[in-house]
Formats: C-alpha cells, structure tokens, sequence
C-alpha cells in the first residue's frame, strides 16, 4: 500500500466550505499520488476555531468549543472522501467533550470507505495541554484491523513513550500513525526521534503527519515546526537511514512512500537484530540487575 503523511498548513478560514474544499484538495492531491492511507496531523482541526471569528479563535477557551461544535460536519466530509476515493484517512485531531461539563480530550478518528472506523484520544498530555489548556487524556488504545493492515495512533507525545507503542504491538498492529503538532525544532525533533525509536525497537512503521507555519491567529497552534515523514527500522528490507520518505522542514505537502506488510513480518523473522522478538529480556536482565 502507499501511505501519505501530511505537512499540513494552519488557514483563518470564512466558512465551513473552505475548509471542505481545503480537504478536498489535500486528499485528491495524495490519491493522485496512489495513497490509500491518508495521516493528517494532530490538531489540525483548530483551523476550524477561525469560523466562530478572530476573538473566538484568538481565545484558548471558546476555540475549543468552537472547533468542537463542527465535529459533525468533519466527520461527514471525511466520510464523503473515504467513500468516493476508496482510502482510509486519519483526520486531524482537535478538541471533543465526552460529556456535557467534562473537559476535551484530543480526538483523532480514523475513517474507511465503509464509514468511522474507530477513534483514538491522546493519553498522556503535554505540559500546555495540562497545565494551560485543561485537555485530558482520553482512555484506550485500540488496534483498529482495516484492510490495509493493523493501524495505532500514537498522537504527538505519545510516540515519546515506548510502552503505549508496545502495548498496540503486542495487539498486532504493523502500522503505527504519529501525527503532531509541535512549536519548536527541538519539539519536533523530540517526536521524530520518537516515532523512529517505535519503529527500531517494534520493527514496523511509523508515520509523522505534522502542523507547519504560522497561524498567529490561534495562540494555542501559532507556531508549528514539522517534516512530513514515513520511517521504517533500518534493517532488511528498508531504507539504511529508516526514512521511506519525508517532505522538507516546514515545507506544506505530502510524503508518500509504498510499505510492504511482509516486509514488516519479513525483518521481524529474519532481520539483522530481532528487536521486536527480543523485547521481553528486558524483564529478565532488570529482574537480575
């Protein structure tokens, strides 16, 4: 299959049509390049904070709502795509409230032509989000099993901790999505170095789809840093550097790379190291440390 990772631009959008035709336009652009599996970037919804005004989107508060309040919509246009394109699409992730009073947790949904196929809440919470905006982690981490082989979605800084990744392993998946939103080279790298240690030490695929440029309009997203990038382990079968294709720092589009699943069972079986394998005398050395 051919997978597309975005690098994926913040606009102050008029109305709601801009943004489908945005959408639009980004997915035909990847399907036009043969993906079948479409990752846009965490937060990438907050563009949609525009809609409800500058103040409302120059607030940390109201722009949650206001993102919050076109889920609905999102989700009928992904739907549209999907069906008519025959793709899977992890949609940007943006603010959802589980419950009336409850804080927003950080939703990305994953989307098939056959309609929502299921969804994944960040589960641990950087310091803004914690301290400044009051998102929460949400609960569960599925592994959802599509036609396209078995998909995690490790959003942003949680690709930083190898358990989370090990767990949706250990349940089978072979693709693990990182999508991000970062306002600094080194938070971006942070992720990077990430989702390329997930991929080492599991011997699968990660892909980072991140938020770049500026978008001074929304404090919460008004600086972004990202490339872009499909990673593999760098052993048998995959790139010597275990980059299968990223896009230019900072640079808008889409890097699209063909992966293999048996190329992932193949290293798994008979790579160079056998990282994935070996996992579990990690327990036993500290056991006897």
């Amino acid at each position: 299959m051919k997978i597309a990772a975005a690098a994926y631009p913040l606009d102050f959008l008029a109305e709601f049509a801009a943004y489908a035709a945005k959408v639009t336009a980004w997915v035909e652009e990847a399907v036009a390049q043969g993906a079948e599996l479409l990752v846009f970037p965490e937060y990438g919804a907050m563009e949609l904070a525009s809609l409800g005004g500058a103040a409302v989107a120059a607030d940390l508060e109201r722009a949650l709502h206001e993102v919050a309040s076109h889920r609905a919509e999102v989700d009928r246009l992904h739907l549209d795509l999907t069906a008519r394109h025959g793709v899977h699409i992890l949609g940007a992730s943006g603010p959802v409230f589980p419950a009336a009073g409850a804080r927003p947790v950080n939703r990305a949904t994953l989307y098939g032509p056959g309609g929502i196929v299921g969804h994944q809440d960040k589960q641990i919470m950087t310091r803004f989000e914690r301290e400044i905006w009051f998102v929460e982690p949400g609960e569960g981490l599925p592994v959802f099993d599509t036609p396209l082989g078995k998909i995690g979605v490790l959003i942003c800084y949680d690709s930083e901790f190898p358990l989370l990744a090990r767990k949706m392993v250990e349940a089978g998946a072979e693709v693990l999505l990182v999508p991000s939103c970062t306002d600094s080279l080194a938070g971006f790298t942070r992720v990077r170095v990430g989702a390329m240690a997930r991929a080492l030490e599991n011997q699968c695929v990660t892909v980072q789809a991140p938020t770049v440029g500026m978008a001074e309009w929304c404090p919460a997203v008004d600086e972004n840093v990202g490339r872009g990038a499909i990673y593999g382990p760098p052993d048998r079968g995959f790139p010597p550097t275990g980059i299968l294709a990223e896009t230019g720092l900072n640079e808008a589009g889409w890097a699209v790379a063909e992966v293999e699943l048996a190329a992932i069972h193949e290293v798994r079986r008979a790579g160079g190291v056998l990282n994935h394998l070996h996992w579990g005398e990690q327990a036993d050395r500290i056991a006897r440390a």
